[in-house]
């Protein structure tokens, strides 16, 4: 299947969603029952991906504001994600931003859609970011983690190995 022409609207009140189907109930659930609630409350801003010939919404993600603390106790993390920052410019934390949800229509799932949100993303917070964010999170759902890794998302620690979600990273420093 080609990729049809593709607009990217941000969520509003107004918007249809009951037609949107993914494979995971939980992203379903989300963009139907909380996507306008946490776009209200600013929590959280929904994209769509719509078909610009027929309307469907093809993929949805959610960004909001996250930071990356590196905690003590953990050396190995800290040293990694220090290891690329200039010592002077080394600190406890820093600024990034979350994808919260990120979910594609079953009827367009296989097609690389979420690779190319993830890429616009990056693009888009390394090409004109006017805030300072240096790195894209993610709590990936464990059957979403090998998509994240071969999008070169990489694994905080291994102490979340056995939970339903697994907090990822990508040092937005690697794009270009």
């Amino acid at each position: 299947m080609s990729l049809p022409d593709i607009s990217i609207r941000v969520l509003t009140p107004e918007t249809d969603l009951t037609a949107f189907k993914c494979a995971e109930g939980d992203l379903n659930e989300f963009l139907l029952d909380e996507s306008k609630d946490y776009q209200t409350e600013y929590l959280a801003v929904t994209y769509l991906l719509v078909n610009s010939e027929n309307g469907d919404i093809i993929a949805y993600y959610s960004l909001l504001n996250d930071v990356v603390r590196l905690n003590e106790t953990e050396k190995s993390v800290r040293n990694r994600i220090n290891r690329k920052i200039p010592f002077s410019k080394q600190r406890n934390h820093y600024p990034a931003v979350k994808v919260g949800r990120l979910a594609v229509s079953e009827s367009y799932a296989g097609n690389g859609i979420g690779r190319l949100i993830l890429d616009s993303v990056k693009y888009v917070f390394t090409h004109g970011n006017r805030t300072g964010c240096r790195f894209v999170t993610v709590d990936a759902l464990t059957s979403a983690t090998g998509f994240y890794e071969r999008n070169k998302f990489r694994f905080f620690t291994e102490k979340d190995k056995e939970d339903d979600t697994r907090l990822m990273y990508f040092d937005l420093k690697d794009f270009g």
